[in-house]
Order: C-alpha cells, then structure tokens, then sequence
C-alpha cells in the first residue's frame, strides 16, 4: 500500500482532487476551457497577490525559472543562494549562458537584504533570482526586506521562486513589486506535478520586449497574447486544470486567511513535537517556513531506521534530507490539505517509533 506523504512535495492528494480531475476531458480551443481558464484567474489572483494575470505553464516550476532568465537578462545574473534550490538557479543561469554571481550563504541560514543591497550597488546587474521559501532547508527568507532592496535599483528585475510558500503565506506580489512569481503546483496546492503557475509585472514585458531570441515555448507574449483570450500559447495539461479549480474552490469555502493560519497552526504542532524530543531546527528563529520543517539529525540517532519503521509500521513517509544535507537533517511537510488532527496522526506514530528506538 502506497504510503501517505508528508515529504516536502509532491504532497499528499486527496481523493476530491482526484476525483475533480477525471472530469470528462475537454478540446483546449474553444468555450469550455475559456470558461475553464477564467474560472481560475480570481483565485490564483488573490493567492499572488496580483492584479496581473497568473498564467499557466504545462512545465515544473524550472521551465518558469528558467524562462524568467531567457525572457528578462541582457547584462548579468545575481542569484541569492541558500540551499538545494537556490543555489542550483545559478548554475542555470551559466548553463543559459549568462553571465552570473552568487551571494552565498550557508544552508540553513537566510539571505540578509543588506548584503544584497551592497552586491547590487557594484553595478552590472539586471536580473536577481531568489527563492521565498527554500525547501531543501525550511527557512523562509524575508521576502518583503529582499524585495524593497532590488527594487531601490530600478533596472534590476526581481524574479521569485514560492514553489513552497504559495497559499500558506501572504505573497503580495504587487505590493512588494515583484517582476515574476512563479509557482509549481506539488507543494502547498497540493496537486500532482506537471503545472506551474506564474504572473509577470507590467515593467518586466516591457524589459521583454527588448530581449531578442526568447524561443516560443516560454515565450511571455506568447502567454499573454494567449492569455487575453483565456487560452494558453500549447496543449495544456486539463486535468491538473481541472484539479487546480477545485484546490481554489476548497480554498475559497475555507477563505485564504483561514489557510494561512491552518498552515501556521499544524507547522506549530511539528515544532513541539521536535522540542519535545530535543531535535533542533535546522532554519533561524523568525525565518522559517510554514510549509513544513527541517530538524537537524542528532548525532547516533538512527534516521534511515526511524524513516524505515515510520513507514512500515504506519504507512507514512516523511524526508531524509536533500542534497549535500540528506542524512544530517529531515523534513516534514504539514502543507496542502494537512489539518491537526492529520498531523496527530503523523505525531503519534512518530512518538510510537521513538518509544522503540
């Protein structure tokens, strides 16, 4: 039996969701999936932040996060590093060919604006990638400071990655001038993968404009062109559509306010769980996501076996780390459809584990 998830993403999905997703297929170019698309627009725009349109990529959130760079970089690339994530979008600026520099921090701790501000004021750059919530690591970067610093340099686009902060914590994309918001669907959305979700400000297609050889299939006017018309520019995945209108319409009975502070509620619940078994979280006090959690392993403390019997036992998965960090830390996600009484659940098998270790 298929274990329930509570990894960092994909997520668990809930039978409702699959179940929204069987409708009856539809053809991708007429009134229905017009309806479709538009459905969307209010929700996603009130999960953003954002008056623009929030368009619809058949892709990860990489095919985004790469197109952000091939659709607004003309100079140099700074990219804001401090984890798995965040430190891979460097190195696919430079596989882009792009000229790029990283403000390097260790994992587990957060970007500091002012280091930020000092890089940028050395000149050449228009372009700064940044993660909100890094989640190989759990810590939530301070999105509203690190914003107000790149765009007190007027030229420089901002480009944010909150593939696991979306609908758990306020976003404000427009207020806090925000270039390109981009979003996988596979974390707090709960969905399964194959959509990403992105909104483009109206300064960052007027920087489009100038960049020549943007492709097609990434193309940002393509998207908005199509976009105008409640379409997208190639076939849409329409089941994960299908899913995506039923996760806006539960979050709409639950009301946004209520999502947030159910996220922050069983995030909470996993944070005592840790300090009531003396395991330290891995991301600094006031910077931590509320999508899930990252502990740091004790030493002589039996990860692989405690993930093993966690699963074998009681049929649920939780994260042995990620990356250069696997094994040294783990990871459990409370995000998505997870209330308290399903992260009591989650507790009480893990209390039953440890009992036995």
């Amino acid at each position: 039996m298929t274990p329930k998830l509570f990894n960092p993403g994909p997520v668990d999905v809930s039978p409702e969701t699959f179940a929204a997703m069987s409708h009856t297929m539809i053809g991708h170019r007429g009134k229905d999936f017009e309806d479709l698309y538009a459905s969307l627009q209010p929700g996603l725009k009130e999960i953003f932040g954002t008056s623009r349109p929030v368009f619809l990529s058949t892709s990860s959130a990489w095919g985004v996060m790469e197109a952000a760079l091939r659709n607004l970089t003309s100079k140099k690339v700074l990219s804001l590093c401090c984890g798995a994530f965040s430190d891979k979008w460097v190195d696919v600026a430079r596989k882009c060919g792009y000229e790029a520099e990283a403000i390097q921090v260790e994992w587990g701790e957060a970007i500091d604006p002012e280091v930020v501000r000092a890089k940028l004021a050395e000149g050449g750059f228009d372009t700064v990638t940044f993660i909100h919530s890094e989640t190989s690591t759990g810590v939530l970067n301070d999105l509203e400071a690190i914003s107000k610093v790149v765009k007190s340099f007027p030229d420089t686009m901002l480009i944010v990655d909150t593939v696991s902060s979306l609908s758990t914590v306020d976003i404000e994309m427009d207020a806090n001038g925000i270039d390109v918001c981009l979003a996988g669907v596979q974390k707090a959305l709960a969905l399964p993968p194959g959509l990403a979700l992105f909104a483009v400000s109206e300064a960052a297609m007027e920087r489009a404009k100038t960049i020549p050889n943007r492709g097609y299939y990434f193309d940002f006017f393509e998207f908005a062109k199509n976009d105008a018309a409640n379409n997208t520019p190639t076939t849409p995945c329409i089941s994960l559509l299908f899913g995506l209108q039923f996760m806006l319409g539960e979050i709409a009975k639950e009301g946004f306010a209520a999502r947030k502070a159910r996220h922050a509620k069983t995030n909470a619940m996993i944070h005592a769980w840790g300090a009531k078994h003396n395991f330290k979280l891995f991301a600094p006090e006031g910077l931590r996501s509320f999508a899930l959690t990252c502990f740091a392993t004790p030493d002589g403390f039996d990860l692989s076996g405690f993930i093993k019997t966690l699963k074998n036992e009681h049929n649920l998965l939780i994260n042995g780390g990620y990356g250069k960090i696997k094994g040294t830390t783990f990871r459990i996600s409370n995000m998505g459809n997870e209330t308290e009484a399903s992260m009591q659940e989650l507790i009480d098998a893990m209390d039953s584990v440890l009992a036995k270790m």
